[in-house]
């Protein structure tokens, strides 16, 4: 057999050998080709200088071992071990620089592959759509800013279902983006883009799985509105009614899903390479954002939020908010039918349209029935912008204006005990009681762990009310149209863990806010909502609920005297008989024994590989004991014999740091 052959099968063997003792070793998973690849390139590198240090040992020269057949094996398998400990360096090595991944599930990769497709493709339809309207850095500075948001709303428009809703959320941040910006962004409340109506009428028909003359006796093929998601038809049922029938783009949930996976890896990458997105939680913002818009894509739950906020608006008779009527036999995941409303869009109105008493009777009216459903029904809009507020051409028979709310995709729940705490927090503000508002606010958030500085919090929520009482003082100026905002600031500053029904709240106040200011650019509605805070104490207080809360809590305190006795028995039992003992949770899961032992594994571990090295390199050195070969002595074949074994141990403690990589 040639001696390349035999060279060859050696070294393969050799690396096999060496792979599987090294995934072994490191107790990690290290793929098994990477592990092979590295262990043969190790190998094939290392085998002239084996050859040559077994020649200058006396041990092999001429093709031949010139040793003893022991003393020829034992240098033999020491070569081999330190070749055996540089591929676990060189496996190391690459782990750390490029950590290595199981096999994935062929379904995943091909899934993975289809999204990353739909990703390029997206992003190039994005460029282009930005391109065509004038947003490249050439045509900006060719144009100016002037043109700008004229041109971003075209491009969003263009752009589809998730850039006009994540405009319409930033139409409502005037905290945040110029005048200009939020102008041009409040165009997309309802006038996006409509879809032909050919793909409308299929959709329709598909919802219905019926031909549309069975259930309707005429629809208009011009879409009365079209929204980021769906666009709105008026129609008559067979019965005699007159709708409108909302269908969602047919091409809104694909076009949906891609987006969202972009924006999510922009978010996720923003966070990791700026500081400014991981103060601001942009990755959180963008999560939440997707799970609405996913929300919205699902017109039954519309419905059946659109039905619960009608219950919670019947609860308050002072209230001239309506709900439109929802044929329910006809409403699918993709389309609604209900009831045709009339009326002035709440974005179509400029100010100054109404004469200034009825806009401010209006919005007082809509302020009181939204902190109403806040802070008594715990059941509300939450997504007031413009577009989702119509005025009604006919009044009530008192004469007051009502209001319909549309689009119920995003309906907020605000719980009993948080709603118990609104309105102290309310009064609190209303009498500018610092105490009083941060005592609440710790009992809504919690108290953040590790050091807090209460006084700080409080010094905080105290300069913000101080500016709101004086703005309220001064009959020229009105309350800071970001109290808030302000508010929510303080709160995350501060290392608040802001419950998502208070942040909601917080949201949604925020934007009613900025749509009020379309009838009275002037509104104060701060100062109407803290007025009307005392009213809506009184109406959380009545006999019968105190009574039965009484009737709970003496109740559980009934329960609790009850079993006080059989307690204090067994403790005075226990002490005695001198059994009473104290138990401490440190350490007292396996779990935390179990790491506790394997930390004291690995120090002891690392100690011994470096006591090892330590001795190999001081008996290598060593001239002492018998002589092996004619070059080498006993002391110093044994130094390197502990020298490996203490840096193997050295490398498998460095398995710890891999996991925690991974």
């Amino acid at each position: 057999m040639p001696s390349w052959l035999i060279f060859t099968i050696v070294i393969v063997v050799l690396a096999l050998a060496a792979a599987w003792i090294v995934r072994r070793l490191l107790d990690v998973e290290v793929g098994w080709l990477r592990t092979f690849i590295t262990s043969l390139v190790v190998f094939l590198l290392a085998s002239p200088v084996a050859i040559w240090t077994l020649n200058e040992a006396d041990v092999y020269a001429d093709g031949r071992f010139i040793a003893s057949a022991g003393v020829a094996i034992a240098f033999v398998a020491l070569t081999v071990g330190w070749m055996f400990a540089a591929v676990v360096i060189a496996v190391l090595t690459l782990e750390f620089l490029w950590p290595s991944h199981r096999m994935r599930n062929p379904i995943s990769v091909v899934r993975d592959a289809i999204r990353r497709r739909d990703r390029a493709r997206r992003y190039a339809q994005i460029v282009a759509i930005g391109s065509r309207n004038g947003l490249t850095f050439y045509e900006s500075r060719r144009r100016g800013d002037g043109e700008l948001p004229t041109a971003l709303v075209s491009a969003m428009n263009e752009a589809g279902v998730t850039f006009v809703k994540l405009g319409q959320v930033l139409s409502s941040r005037e905290d945040v983006l110029p005048p200009a910006l939020i102008d041009a962004l409040s165009t997309l409340q309802m006038d996006s883009s409509p879809i032909p109506w050919a793909e409308a009428q299929a959709a329709i028909i598909e919802e219905l799985g019926v031909p549309i003359e069975q259930v309707f006796a005429e629809i208009d093929p011009e879409p009365l509105a079209a929204a980021s998601v769906a666009q709105v038809h008026a129609a008559r049922l067979i019965s005699g009614e007159e709708v409108v029938v909302k269908i969602q783009r047919p091409r809104a949930r694909a076009q949906v899903t891609t987006d969202l996976d972009i924006l999510d890896r922009l978010a996720s990458d923003a966070e990791a390479r700026t500081d400014w997105a991981k103060d601001y939680g942009l990755h959180p913002l963008v999560t939440e954002f997707a799970r609405g818009l996913r929300e919205e894509l699902d017109y039954r739950t519309e419905v059946a939020n659109g039905e619960m906020l009608r219950a919670a608006i019947a609860g308050n008779p002072r209230s001239h908010l309506r709900i439109p009527q929802m044929f329910r036999d006809h409403c699918t995941d993709r389309m609604i039918v209900q009831e045709r409303v009339g009326g002035t869009p709440f974005s179509r109105l400029q100010p100054g349209e109404l004469p200034h008493d009825l806009a401010v009777e209006i919005a007082d009216d809509l302020v009181d029935a939204v902190v109403d459903q806040i802070v008594v029904r715990g059941i509300f809009h939450a997504d007031l912008h413009p577009g989702n507020l119509i005025l009604d051409e006919d009044r009530d028979a008192d004469g007051s204006s009502t209001i319909t709310l549309i689009d119920f995709g995003s309906v907020g729940i605000v719980e009993s005990s948080m709603r118990r705490l609104l309105v102290p927090l309310l009064i609190g503000m209303a009498n500018e009681d610092d105490v009083a508002v941060t005592d609440a606010a710790l009992l809504m958030c919690g108290r953040p762990s590790g050091d807090f500085d209460t006084v700080a919090l409080q010094r905080d929520i105290g300069v913000i009310l101080t500016r709101l009482h004086n703005a309220l003082s001064n009959d020229n100026a009105r309350a800071d149209e970001n109290i808030f905002r302000l508010l929510l600031d303080v709160l995350r500053r501060n290392r608040m863990a802001l419950p998502p029904s208070l942040l909601l709240v917080f949201r949604t106040l925020a934007s009613l806010e900025s749509t009020l200011r379309k009838l009275v650019p002037d509104y104060d509605m701060v100062g109407r909502a803290l007025h009307i805070a005392p009213r809506l104490a009184q109406s959380l207080l009545s006999p019968t609920k105190a009574l039965l809360s009484a009737q709970t809590w003496s109740s559980l305190l009934i329960e609790q005297s009850r079993r006080l006795p059989r307690r204090i028995e067994n403790l005075t039992q226990s002490l005695d008989d001198g059994t009473l003992s104290v138990r401490l949770r440190t350490f007292e899961t396996p779990d935390e024994r179990s790491w506790i032992d394997g930390l004291l594994g690995r120090v002891t571990m690392t100690l011994i590989g470096i006591a090892l090295v330590i001795s190999g390199i001081i008996l290598s050195v060593d001239d002492g004991g018998p002589m092996l070969t004619g070059d080498v002595p006993a002391f110093a074949f044994l130094g390197s014999i502990m020298a490996l074994g203490g840096l193997l141990l050295l490398l498998r403690s460095l398995r710890t740091a891999l996991k925690r990589r991974r």
